[in-house]
């Protein structure tokens, strides 16, 4: 099976096996999903959503969260990874986006990674999502999932995503994307993957490795 062949047949299985796949963050706004995944960066969406609420009650925009205090926003946040420092990127963040773009979260992925906490993975979750850009994000779950059913060799998300984007059509990307977290969040996970209920055990490159 060349590397086409072996896009087309997983694509084709996602669609079938998973064809309603988005992401499971709550939000009600851009920058609510913005604020949602700078605080998903090395913690779960459950704990995340456990904690936005509040969050959102207190601060529902930039131009709110803007007047805050880093003390004030890490009492809501301090159950996530890393408070301290996410805290204060989501204070910075908020007062950027007020001051340069009058709370309006921008479309450019290049615009979005100048913010305080936003990398590529983050820019490209917005983008794919709110603004429907045909980009793949790549995390951790991304990253294993595409070297296990041989979509990559990529040593970098950024290999790994050009990669991906190089061979699925511009419609799926941002499904795409969601297929593949779910997927290693649920199924192929990094440590024991439940092979028994995967759709692409006769795809698997790494069988040994389970």
């Amino acid at each position: 099976m060349n590397r086409k062949e072996r896009y087309n047949t997983v694509v084709a299985r996602f669609q079938e096996w998973m064809p309603e796949a988005e992401s499971e963050l709550h939000y009600g706004s851009p920058f609510q999903l913005l604020v949602a995944v700078i605080l998903s960066a090395q913690c779960t969406d459950k704990r995340v959503n456990l904690v936005t609420p509040a969050l959102f009650a207190r601060y529902p925009d930039a131009q709110t969260m803007a007047k805050a205090s880093v003390e004030d926003i890490f009492a809501l946040v301090k159950s996530i990874s890393y408070p301290n420092s996410k805290a204060a990127h989501l204070l910075e963040t908020a007062r950027q986006l007020q001051e340069r773009f009058d709370g309006a979260v921008p479309s450019d992925i290049d615009v979005l990674m100048s913010l305080p906490g936003v990398g590529r993975k983050t820019a490209n979750v917005i983008a794919s999502i709110i603004y429907d850009q045909p980009v793949i994000a790549v995390d951790t779950h991304v990253f294993r999932v595409s070297h296990r059913l041989g979509l990559s060799q990529g040593k970098t998300p950024e290999a790994v995503e050009r990669d991906l984007e190089r061979h699925i059509p511009e419609p799926l990307r941002p499904r795409a994307h969601h297929w593949l977290i779910l997927f290693g969040r649920y199924t192929c996970k990094s440590q024991r993957p439940l092979c028994a209920q995967c759709p692409f055990t006769d795809l698997c490159v790494t069988p040994k490795e389970h």
